[in-house]
Parts: structure tokens; sequence; C-alpha cells
């Protein structure tokens, strides 16, 4: 079904716009830290709250985009469609109640769970946070835009989108930032505008009738309970694993806010290092959808099998040299940043240790799994992904640094833990052939 040709064509846009947006997202960091020690740490605990946030919609678009697929794979056209636009409204509805409900309560919620910091980092959190909660519904619509073309292979116009929308991000942060002197709040207005760009332009793209799966009429949409429980069934159960997933990492992120400032900062450029080391390998699962999805709907359970394997192949040997090129840039990253020596030096050893560890069990234990998601095979990734997460790397964490003192190096000792754990798991549940007793549509 899908040539060493379409494969290319599908996962180079991918893995180009997973890696643009890590790769932003570094050099945003790096201009935050020059501001100061105080505005990476709050950007960087704000941000463990947003992506909490857009996790969880992002799942949402993800089992939209597994039913679109398998009508696809079926040629079902018409339900693809109506598919599509229920993602839309989905997507929508739920991403602005999220917003509504983080600006009212902001402060609350950053007093909860980061209320030791600084208040020069509480304040600036507090500005942060303002801002990219507008930009929640934007970046949602993003998402279920870009996942629909993705169903349909098409994965090059969300990444010439991306280029626009990140190149803005980068530029006005840089005016903003350093030009006008908005400091934090600069970045975040920047962040913002980027993503309302990105909403529009999408939205606008899938109007046209020149893809067989559009949607046009936004105003027109109503529910469809059929479809949305079908998407619900799918999404919620990986929304509700991303969720905790990076609820997982607040709490982690909640310990090492205990360790201080410089802890934090490491810490935070660490997050980003490690991040761009695994985006590349990543969007291989991320385009393991649509192909398992498409091979599925078909009807070709083999070849769903076949690809998951190839798949998982590229992915280890992207995963192993992103962790090599990482881990030469670190250095070079930590002192543009303008980092304090003994931060650069403890983010330094941490993402040494990542590149040793990474390539061996990182693969297996989170790529194959988007393939079983695309069967349907949602509840036991949700389960034992919450479970191997929270008694491996929440739990020894928290034992590690606050009980033997690790500090920042036991975050990723507990994420060891849990990488190889997973990667027992889902080897099992991948060679038990059980994820293909599923049916989606």
């Amino acid at each position: 079904m899908f040539s060493n040709r379409d494969l290319v064509y599908l996962l180079v846009p991918l893995i180009l716009e997973q890696l643009l947006t890590s790769l932003m997202g570094m050099i945003d960091t790096v201009m935050v830290s020059n501001i100061s020690s105080a505005a990476i740490s709050a950007v960087s605990l704000v941000d463990s709250i947003n992506i909490l946030v857009l996790m969880a919609l992002a799942a949402l678009a993800t089992g939209g985009t597994i039913v679109v697929s398998q009508y696809i794979g079926s040629e079902n056209v018409k339900k693809a469609n109506e598919a599509a636009r229920q993602i839309v409204l989905c997507v929508t509805v739920i991403s602005v109640a999220l917003s509504i409900f983080c600006l009212v309560f902001r402060q609350g919620l950053l007093s909860i769970i980061f209320g030791s910091v600084e208040q020069e980092v509480m304040d600036g959190a507090m500005t942060y946070f303002f801002y990219t909660a507008l930009s929640f519904p934007f970046l949602a619509l993003y998402n279920a835009g870009s996942s629909i073309f993705r169903a349909q292979r098409n994965t090059k116009l969300p990444l010439l989108i991306s280029v626009l929308s990140n190149v803005i991000n980068v530029v006005g942060n840089y005016f903003l930032i350093f030009i006008v002197k908005w400091g934090i709040a600069g970045a975040a207005i920047a962040t913002l505008f980027s993503r309302v760009i990105l909403a529009v332009i999408i939205m606008i793209a899938l109007r046209s009738e020149d893809y067989a799966v559009n949607v046009r009429d936004y105003f027109s949409i109503r529910p469809n309970k059929t479809l949305i429980v079908r998407i619900l069934k799918l999404g919620i159960p990986s929304g509700i694993e991303n969720s905790m997933f990076q609820f997982g990492k607040l709490a982690i992120q909640s310990t090492v806010s205990t360790l201080g400032t410089i802890a934090i900062a490491a810490q935070a450029m660490t997050n980003i290092l490690e991040n761009l080391n695994g985006m590349a390998a990543l969007a291989v699962g991320i385009g393991m959808m649509t192909v398992v999805g498409q091979c599925l709907g078909a009807g070709k359970k083999e070849e769903a099998v076949y690809y998951i394997k190839k798949m998982t192949v590229v992915a280890e040997v992207i995963c192993v040299i992103s962790c090599i090129l990482v881990y030469l840039i670190a250095k070079p990253v930590t002192i543009l940043g303008g980092m304090e020596k003994e931060a650069a030096k403890l983010c330094m050893e941490m993402v040494f240790a990542i590149t040793i560890v990474k390539p061996i069990m990182w693969t297996i234990a989170f790529v194959p799994a988007y393939g079983m998601r695309a069967a349907g095979d949602v509840k036991f990734s949700m389960i034992s992904s919450m479970c191997i997460m929270w008694l491996c790397r929440v739990i020894l964490c928290i034992v590690l640094c606050r009980y033997f003192h690790f500090g920042p190096m036991g975050v990723w000792i507990a994420m060891f833990t849990d990488w190889t754990v997973r990667a027992i798991v889902f080897g099992w549940r991948f060679y038990s052939k059980r994820w293909l007793s599923h049916q989606v549509i």
C-alpha cells in the first residue's frame, strides 16, 4: 500500500516540522534565558502546565486522525469528511473551555503547583500564562487541521504553515524582547500571534475542494453523536495518557523547583535539548498512525505489522543520529543562552547521560505504540503508561531527589527506568498481536 517513496514523502515533512518546532523552541529558550534565570525558570514552569493542556488537545485530534485514516483506507470518503468536521467541532469546544478555565484560575494553579518559588519567578509565570492560555484554541485548531491533512498523506502543507508561524514567532520574540524590552510578556505575545496565524491559514487551506477530505461551512457543523463517540473513544484515553504523562512531569517539576533557580534553569535547558533529540524519531511515530490506520481500514493486518517494524527501525536510526548531533551543540547552546556556569555544567552532565541511554531504550518504548493506537489499542496504552510513569518516573524521582539528594540527575535516572520498563511492556504487547483485535470503524 505504501512504497518507500510514499513513506519518504509522508515522513520527511513530518520530521522537518517536528525538528523545526523543537529548534524554534530552543531558540526561544535561549532568548528568554538572556533576560534572566528567573525568566527562564518562569517560562519553564508555565510550559509544564501548557504542555499538559496542549498534549490533551493534540490527543483528541489524533483520535480523529485514526478515524479519518481508516475511513480513507476503506475508501469511504463521505464518512472521512464527516469525521473531519466533527474533529474541528470537538477541539474547538474543548479548547475554548480549557482556555477560559486556565485564564480564570491561573493564579491558583500556579500557586498550588509552584507556590514555593521566588516571587520574581511567580510574577513572570503569571504574565506568561495569561497570554499562552489565550492561544490554546488556535493551536488546537491547527492540530485538528494538520491531523486531517496527515490522514490524507499530506504532510507538506502543515510543514509550510509551521515554517511561517515559527519564523514569525522567533522574529516577534527578538523584536519584543530585545528591541521593545517587554521581557517575558514579549515572548508570550509573540507566541500567541504566531499561533493565531497557524490556525487562520490551516483553516483556510482546509476549505479547499482540491483535497478529498475538506471542511467547509464551519458554522453549519452540527454534532454527530456516533462519530463524536468514536473519536472520543480513541482520543480520550490518549488524552488522559498524555495529560497524566505531563502531569507526572509537573510533579517532577515541582520537586525540581525546590532545588533552587540554578537547578530549574539547568533542567529547563536539558528538557529542551532532550525534546530536540527525540522529535525527529517521534515524527516517524506520528506518520505511522496514518500508515497503519489506512492499512487496517483496508483490512490488511499483516501490512500494518510490517510497517510498524520497518518504521521503528527508521526511528531508531534517526534517534541515534539526533542524540549525537544534540550533544555536539549542547555546550554552544548553553553559552548562547547566557546560562550561569554552574547551571550550564549541570545541564551538560544530564545531556551526556541522555545521549548514552536514549538510543538503547527510548525508540522501542514509544514509537511502536503509535501504530498500536492506530489500531484502536488505546486503553492498554493508557493504563500501562500511567502505571509505569507514576511508579518509575514520578515516585522514583521524588525519592532520589528529596531523600537521597541526587539533584536534577535523579530526574533522569527515574526517566531512564521508565523508558526501560515501557520498552519491555510495549515490546511484549506488539509481539503478542493482541492490539490487532480492536475494531475502529
